[in-house]
C-alpha cells in the first residue's frame, strides 16, 4: 500500500474546475505528476500552467477529451503516457447532472447524465487500466452520496452514481490478483459549480436539501473534499466519504429506499415534485449553466424542454 504520491503520475478527468482541479492542485503539492483531462481546454491549460510553475521538479499535462467517446480518452491516456512516462493513478471523475424528474426531462438528458457518469468511467478506466497494471496502481472511481440514497429529482444521476460505485466493486475482484487496488469515493453536497448551478436553478431542490439531516443536507468545501481524495489515493483505499460520517449512512443504506424511507419522502414529494417540474419548465433546459459536458446534446435537450414548457403539469 503507497504511502505517498511523491513521483507519481495521477490521470484526473473532469480536471478542469471542481473537485477534479483541487485534487490536481493537492496531488501537485504533494509531489505527483497530474494528467488534467476535460472538455475546457482554456481552463485545462491554466491549470496546467499553473501547477508547472509551482511544481520545480514534477510536470504536469493536459487533455482535451470527452469521457463518452473511446477514441479522445484513448489519446489522452497514450499522451499521458508519452508525456509523463506512465500512469499510476486514474480518477475517474467526470461528471454532470440533469436539472428536474424524469416526467420533464427529455431522454437525451437523463441518457447524457448516465453516459458521462457511468460509461465515462467505465471508457476511462478502460483505457487507462494496461497502464495502472503495469504500475501495480490504483484506480478511483468517483461515485456519490447519491450511490446509496435516492431524491427526487435525481432519477438519471442517483442511477448512474449507484452504477458507477457497482463498477469499482466488480473491478476490485478482477484486478487484485493484478497488483491494483480500486477505490470508489462518495461525496456528499460539495460547494462546486454542480452543486450551485442546481441549487440556483431548481429553489424547491435547494429547500428539500436544507431539511435533510446531518450530512446528508450540509455542504463541504471543495479544499476539504480534495484532501480527503488525496489522502485516500496516497493510502489506496477502499472507500473515501466526504464527509466521513456518511460512513453510518451508507452502512444503514437499506433504510433509505425501504418502505419506511419511501414513506417519509413520498409525504414532502406530494408537494416539493409539482414546484420542481414547474421550475424545470421554467428555467428551458436542462442541465447547469457551467455544465459543459453535456455537449452538443444540450442543443437538443434545450428544444425538447422548450416543447414541454407547454404542456401543463398534472
Amino acid at each position: 500500500m503507497s504511502k505517498s504520491v511523491q513521483g507519481q503520475v495521477v490521470l484526473i478527468t473532469g480536471a478542469a474546475r471542481g473537485i477534479g482541479a483541487e485534487t490536481a492542485r493537492v496531488l501537485a503539492r504533494r509531489g505527483a505528476s497530474v494528467s488534467l483531462v476535460g472538455m475546457e481546454p482554456d481552463l485545462l491549460r491554466a491549470l496546467a500552467d499553473e501547477l508547472n510553475a509551482s511544481s520545480p521538479v514534477a510536470k504536469h499535462a493536459w487533455f482535451e477529451a470527452d469521457v463518452t467517446d473511446q477514441e479522445a480518452i484513448e489519446a489522452a491516456v497514450r499522451g499521458t503516457a508519452e508525456q509523463l512516462g506512465g500512469i499510476d493513478v486514474v480518477v475517474a471523475n467526470a461528471g454532470v447532472a440533469n436539472n428536474g424528474t424524469v416526467a420533464v426531462n427529455p431522454a437525451d438528458a437523463l441518457v447524457r447524465t448516465v453516459d458521462v457518469n457511468l460509461n465515462g468511467v467505465i471508457r476511462t478506466v478502460s483505457a487507462a487500466l494496461p497502464e495502472i497494471e503495469r504500475r501495480r496502481g490504483y484506480v478511483l472511481v468517483v461515485a456519490s452520496l447519491a450511490a446509496f440514497t435516492v431524491l427526487p429529482g435525481m432519477a438519471a444521476y442517483c442511477a448512474s452514481k449507484a452504477g458507477a460505485e457497482a463498477f469499482a466493486n466488480a473491478l476490485r475482484l478482477e484486478v487484485a490478483h493484478k497488483g491494483v487496488r480500486v477505490g470508489s469515493a462518495h461525496p456528499s453536497w460539495i460547494d462546486t459549480d454542480l452543486v450551485r448551478n442546481v441549487e440556483d436553478d431548481l429553489k424547491t431542490f435547494k429547500e428539500v436539501r436544507s431539511k435533510l439531516p446531518g450530512p446528508l443536507g450540509s455542504t463541504t468545501s471543495v479544499e476539504e473534499c480534495a484532501e480527503a481524495f488525496a489522502n485516500g489515493i496516497t493510502r489506496r483505499k477502499r472507500r473515501i466519504y466526504v464527509p466521513k460520517s456518511l460512513l453510518w449512512f451508507q452502512l444503514f443504506r437499506t433504510i433509505t429506499i425501504s418502505p419506511v424511507g419511501d414513506l417519509i419522502i413520498k409525504r414532502e414529494a406530494r408537494r416539493t415534485v409539482p414546484a420542481m417540474e414547474a421550475e424545470v419548465r421554467a428555467l428551458g433546459r436542462s442541465f447547469g449553466a457551467a455544465t459543459v459536458a453535456a455537449g452538443g446534446d444540450e442543443r437538443v435537450v434545450a428544444e425538447r424542454a422548450a416543447e414541454r414548457k407547454s404542456v401543463p403539469s398534472a
